[in-house]
């Protein structure tokens, strides 16, 4: 049935419905986009794309969000590599027991002069390091010299209980100067070095074929430098006491031992190398607190004067010891216990060691 043939009541009617349904329609609408606004306000995302959290409670320990502080970044500082002191070439390796040291102007003073002293600190265990500072050569040229460095390692080897080959260092220390350690192999508790300076005579007037340099030149300035014997840089009086340092400053020592310096009442009649190289070690030494108190300064040739103070075994082990060492000076070879002993001068000196401090040089 077509539209137009209903009734007047009935299309009333039906537009009624259509206008209610209409109505309804719009408040629907309305309804839902109200609730839609409140919807995004209560939940809409905050600056950062998260959803916020509920504000927490107002509280005295939960501060206001102006007031929460902003954590700064924690820089990490770079590191600053650490550098180690520099080790003088005149360092050894040595254990952990004390280390005696000693500085001589021959080779054969150290076991005239100051045995049993260093044989008692070998067989102890200790760390011996002994240095010669002149050549001992008496003029007599680097055969003399060499047979008399041997005879020292023999006699080292006698006091160690061991024999046995030294293997040769050539060390040149930060100083400048010039030494030849050597060290039994297996064996780095013993070291000996000879620096080789000229030999300066009983007379201190030195020998034609050194051009008569002598220690005490140096020492007194006479002249500003002195070469070893054979070969090696010449040394100033500044580089040789520089050099006595850095050597116990290597080493470390609980003792050191060499001669009577100038000055002291011991020392008239003495050899005049003895007394320089023990002022240089005074010099040098005696005013550092770690190690002038250890200092000993041992009597020389004058000690045949004082009474005799070694003997029995222990002379015995000392004199062997020395006759050891004479096989090789072919100037004052003895061939046993009684020869040596018989010796002039020399017998006198080995039956005698009298170590004084500091307190007992007793100084003019």
């Amino acid at each position: 049935m077509s539209r137009a043939s209903l009734p007047t009541s009935a299309r009333r009617r039906r537009g009624v419905s259509a206008g209610l349904i209409a109505a309804i329609v719009i408040a629907v609408v309305l309804f839902t986009a109200v609730v839609s606004v409140f919807a995004f306000a209560l939940l809409r995302p905050d600056g950062d794309g998260a959803a916020a959290s509920p504000a927490p409670s107002a509280s005295r320990s939960s501060p206001s969000p102006s007031a929460t502080p902003t954590s700064a970044p924690v820089e990490t500082p770079t590191p600053v590599p650490t550098v180690a002191p520099p080790t003088s070439p005149a360092a050894q390796l040595c254990g952990t027991g004390p280390t005696l040291l000693s500085f001589w102007a021959h080779p054969d003073d150290d076991i005239i002069f100051a045995n049993p002293t260093i044989s008692d600190a070998i067989a102890a265990g200790e760390c011996v390091r002994t240095v010669f500072l002149t050549a001992g050569d008496a003029g007599k040229g680097l055969d003399y010299m060499q047979a008399r460095e041997l005879g020292i390692l023999r006699a080292y080897n006698a006091m160690r209980g061991q024999e046995g080959l030294w293997h040769a260092d050539e060390i040149t220390l930060d100083s400048g100067l010039h030494i030849r350690r050597l060290t039994p192999d297996a064996d780095p508790r013993i070291s000996v070095a000879y620096v080789r300076l000229p030999d300066g005579n009983i007379s201190d007037g030195g020998f034609s074929a050194t051009g008569f340099a002598t220690l005490s030149k140096l020492f007194d300035g006479s002249v500003g430098t002195l070469s070893p014997v054979g070969s090696g840089p010449a040394v100033s009086r500044e580089q040789l006491v520089a050099s006595l340092r850095e050597i116990t400053d290597a080493v470390r020592p609980s003792r050191t031992l060499t001669h009577i310096p100038r000055g002291s009442a011991f020392a008239p009649g003495d050899h005049p190398d003895h007394s320089v190289v023990g002022s240089l070690v005074r010099e040098a030494l005696g005013s550092d607190a770690a190690v002038g108190p250890g200092i000993r300064y041992f009597v020389g040739y004058p000690s045949q004067d004082l009474p005799a103070n070694v003997g029995g075994a222990i002379l015995d082990a000392k004199v062997d010891t020395y006759r050891i060492y004479t096989q090789q000076d072919r100037v004052i070879r003895c061939s046993d216990r009684d020869g040596c002993l018989k010796t002039r001068k020399f017998g006198e000196w080995l039956q005698r060691s009298y170590p004084k401090s500091e307190a007992e040089l007793q100084f003019g």
